[in-house]
């Protein structure tokens, strides 16, 4: 058993990370607090050829592997925090699912620009009263002419403000069974785009609204019985969920070190001090953790399909380590930390919130705990 990356992938994170430092750095700051979608990041990212880095070459990816995509997004963190969602953005969740899934039409039509960093892929998923039970979704797609209607609402839906095209999650007939997806396209009429809505770590979602929303059948990604082979795809989200926590986590533990290692107080450096040096042992004990355990699953997921409890275990700790470190971060730093004179607050709000996205903390127990006793506990309460 061999703990290293091979040649190859170090070779791919030392130019990534030069890359960041070189091209990426210096805007990190700016593009941390800046609301709209980073478009030249991801043309310069897609030039890199780090945008359809886990897509077969046969769908017009890079043809790499899920590991290499992990490497890609952490190394990109150490230059700019933000950029590493435009690495996400481009290989996992919605755009892994499409190129999955699409025909050579649909991927035709929406897949070279999404590749060449102009244009990206949303999700529409959540529901008003459809979060973590995602099977209770009443979006729904009704057959007409040689199409369908689509009726419901969305929300936290996933680059919803920039998104030229929506994967939507929609109901076809009852059941689990009656579940599949489809592809809208912005501006498509019955389509209504709400005013975005920040949240807490300065994302922006819009609220979609479906009235009478025609499409024709060739948007149909997945029709009734898709839902399982769409869900699957969470296993691949999860894993760059868990690349960025963790890579975020590391940012903020670097620039707290570099403070503890430079800011005196008492006339001694902050690292002298063992309240300190406990605080730093902890979180890389946790951030190391969390590594191998991401290592395992992206490993595991490139020989099959990703375990959904490797992905759940890695996610779990992932979330967790990186925001224990971005918070560690936060008090070791002190009103520095706490302040966006640095981007460990920035750090700090993103890792919170992939505690909740992609899976929250308490469902991925829910689903380890199923793995350990072999059996399916349903959370739903009894029918009367």
């Amino acid at each position: 058993m061999d703990f290293r990356l091979a040649e190859d992938q170090v070779a791919l994170r030392d130019s990534v990370e030069a890359f960041a430092r070189d091209k990426l750095a210096p805007g990190a700051m700016a593009r941390a607090h800046a609301p709209e979608y980073p478009w030249e990041v991801a043309q310069q990212l897609a030039r890199q050829g780090l945008i359809g880095l886990t897509i077969p070459e046969s769908a017009g990816g890079q043809g790499g592997s899920l590991l290499d995509a992990v490497i890609a997004i952490q190394a990109v963190a150490t230059g700019c925090p933000r950029s590493a969602d435009v690495v996400q953005a481009g290989n996992f969740g919605a755009v892994r699912t499409f190129a999955e899934y699409a025909s050579d039409e649909q991927r035709e039509r929406f897949l070279p620009r999404i590749l060449a960093g102009e244009a990206v892929i949303g999700l529409g998923m959540t529901e008003p009263e459809a979060g973590s039970s995602v099977t209770d979704l009443s979006t729904t797609a009704t057959p007409r002419d040689d199409g369908f209607v689509i009726n419901g609402t969305k929300i936290f839906s996933t680059h919803s403000a920039e998104a030229s095209v929506f994967l939507v999650y929609v109901r076809f007939g009852p059941g689990v069974g009656g579940i599949g997806s489809v592809l809208i396209e912005r501006g498509t009429e019955g389509l209504t785009i709400g005013q975005p809505t920040a949240f807490m770590n300065g994302e922006t979602w819009c609220q979609l609204y479906f009235e009478d929303c025609y499409i024709p059948a060739e948007n149909v990604l997945l029709g009734a019985g898709g839902f399982r082979k769409q869900i699957a795809g969470f296993n691949f989200e999860r894993i760059g969920n868990a690349a960025r926590s963790i890579a975020l986590g590391r940012y903020a533990f670097e620039q707290a070190r570099e403070h503890a290692t430079v800011r005196e107080q008492f006339g001694r450096p902050l690292c002298e001090f063992q309240g300190l040096q406990w605080m730093f042992a902890e979180t890389a004990v946790k951030l190391e953790s969390a590594q191998l355990l991401l290592w395992r699953a992206a490993s595991e997921a490139d020989r099959d399909l990703p375990s959904a409890f490797d992905t759940s275990v890695a996610k779990f700790a992932a979330n967790q380590a990186g925001f224990d470190a971005a918070n560690m971060a936060v008090q070791a730093m002190g009103g520095t930390g706490f302040s966006q004179e640095s981007l460990v607050e920035y750090c700090f709000r993103r890792t919170r919130g992939w505690m909740i996205a992609g899976g929250s903390t308490e469902i991925l127990k829910n689903r380890i705990a199923e793995s350990i006793f072999d059996r399916r506990f349903s959370q739903r309460g009894a029918k009367a």
